[in-house]
């Protein structure tokens, strides 16, 4: 092969690294250190500026008795962060949160706070059913309306004691907390996929400067 050849597939294969590097470093992040996600305040409740696309599901949800809190964005490290926009149902012990999926879908999770730690969590799409006796119940009711999904978070949520805090604040505290706690198991098992990917480019980076750079 040639020298300009060989330099050629080098530039090529250093930059498929790079492209899978940028593709999963975060991903790798939140599988090395899931409590890194910040959940902050955007907007109150008055300020939410739903977009159209959200407000079938939110109108559903207020016809059921819950309360627009405010907006929050979830940020990831060396992502640009994803908006949610939350309301409550204090009387059902309820925060309910609507956001996008990365396919731009419009999504529904219920959440509920348990007393003294923990947390019940149903979504409106796929998600793997997941439990810890006495503190943790996550799972998706995939297609279902917001009357049915209420029914069904209401259900699963029996046997446990949920918090009485349904404020902002407490919604916001409670997201943080997912993602420092009970939470990780399921960031990790979502994002074992992306540390494996960003090890493959590491080493193929490696390979080609311990190599002289020849790849290998």
């Amino acid at each position: 092969m040639s020298p300009l050849a060989e330099l050629l597939l080098v530039l090529a294969v250093l930059g498929m690294a790079v492209k899978l590097l940028l593709l999963n470093v975060w991903r790798a992040v939140l599988f090395l250190a899931p409590g890194s996600v910040s959940v902050r305040p955007e907007a109150p409740a008055e300020g939410m500026q739903l977009p159209p696309e959200l407000a079938p599901l939110a109108g559903q949800l207020q016809a059921q008795g819950f309360v627009p809190l405010g907006r929050h964005v979830e940020k990831p490290r060396f992502q640009k962060g994803s908006v949610s926009y939350d309301f409550a149902h204090p009387g059902a012990h309820t925060f309910a949160t609507l956001h996008f999926s990365p396919q731009g879908e419009p999504r529904l999770y219920l959440l509920t706070p348990l007393a003294p730690e923990g947390f019940v969590l149903t979504a409106d799409y796929q998600r793997p059913g997941f439990e810890v006796p006495g503190r943790y119940r996550s799972g998706g009711v995939p297609g279902a309306s917001v009357e049915r999904l209420f029914q069904a978070h209401r259900m699963r949520l029996q046997g446990f004691q949920p918090s009485e805090d349904f404020t902002w604040q407490e919604r916001l505290r409670s997201g943080q907390a997912w993602y420092r706690g009970l939470g990780q198991r399921e960031i990790r098992r979502q994002n074992v996929q992306g540390l494996l990917w960003t090890l493959v480019a590491l080493a193929i980076v490696a390979g080609l400067f311990l190599g002289g750079g020849r790849p290998v």
